[in-house]
């Protein structure tokens, strides 16, 4: 586990920093409901502000709905490759796939390459790599979409705003006496600060968390790819190198078995040579015993003074 280098609660860390940021930002607008009523509630002589604000406001809860949704993906997504290493550490486990639900990355991962080495396919992490990485960009496509679209709803807040603004100097212009022109300009430049303002805040909100999305999706992705790298990759697949390696021990092994087979020969060589050498001694010493037996023999006939053949 320790080998990994990632952080193992990315994506918990960063909700828990979502839901505290989110808490501060309720809590200020409480503080300050009255400001915030009159900025976009109060004396509003048309209903363009509130229809672009409300516009802006939904696409950014829908990007932080998305962001919310993948970070609590890439929770679970976290705890199964964790588990999957405990389970790699874990010399008594027999299914690497235990307490990992099938259908995460790194089940799926690990999946694939039992199919390719049962295939007798090549195993090549580098598309591998390339396929999990835009698979899981598809993932954070909307949130991205809404990330660069944000300040543009302000923009565009602005030019509405700034043409109500016209409409009413325009009216001015007309009627010197006219008192709504000039409510209108006024509202009209009202409504521009108040969704620039909107848009900027949303924009600076959803930007943060979009990045640390992106932080924790490089953060798995990055530990999927360790794994396969040092765990998966030795385990499924054979390298040139490794086989080189394991040949050229083998060799040395051999070459070893031949000297011992070389002095043993040796050995033998040298006990035929005793055996013969015996056999020599024993013919030797059966000659001179058959010798000392005919002398004896004649001895003892001279001795009795017996007669016949030996």
């Amino acid at each position: 586990m320790n080998s990994l280098l990632i952080r193992r609660h990315q994506s918990r860390n960063t909700l828990l920093l979502l839901a505290l940021i989110a808490a501060v930002a309720v809590g200020l607008v409480f503080w300050n409901l009255d400001f915030i009523k009159s900025l976009y509630l109060r004396k509003q002589l048309t209903a363009a502000g509130m229809i672009i604000d409300g516009g802006i406001t939904l696409i950014f809860l829908i990007g932080l709905f998305r962001t919310i949704v993948s970070l609590f993906f890439y929770l679970k997504e976290e705890t199964a490759l964790n588990r999957f290493v405990l389970n790699l550490d874990d010399e008594k486990a027999e299914d690497l796939l235990t307490g990992i639900y099938r259908r995460s990355l790194i089940s799926l991962r690990y999946l694939t390459m039992v199919k390719l080495h049962e295939s007798k396919t090549p195993i090549n992490q580098g598309a591998l790599a390339s396929t999990l990485v835009a698979a899981e960009s598809i993932r954070a496509s909307l949130v991205r979409y809404i990330n660069n679209i944000l300040i543009l709803t302000g923009v565009l807040g602005t030019i509405v705003s700034l043409s109500i603004a016209l409409l009413g100097a325009s009216d001015m212009m007309e009627n010197t006496v006219n008192v709504s022109g000039m409510a209108m300009v006024i509202h009209g430049m009202s409504t521009a600060m108040s969704t620039t303002f909107t848009a900027i805040l949303c924009y600076l909100f959803l930007g943060y968390f979009y990045m640390k999305l992106n932080d924790v999706q490089t953060n798995l992705i990055s530990g999927i790819e360790q794994v396969t790298a040092t765990h998966l990759i030795p385990r499924f697949q054979v390298h040139t190198e490794s086989v080189l390696h394991e040949f050229s021990g083998l060799l040395r092994s051999l070459q070893g078995l031949v000297r011992q087979m070389e002095i043993a020969q040796e050995g033998i060589a040298n006990l035929d040579k005793r055996l013969l050498q015996a056999q020599d001694d024993q013919t030797s010493q059966v000659l001179r015993l058959d010798e000392s037996i005919g002398s004896i023999k004649q001895i003892l006939r001279d001795g009795f003074r017996l007669s016949g053949n030996p």
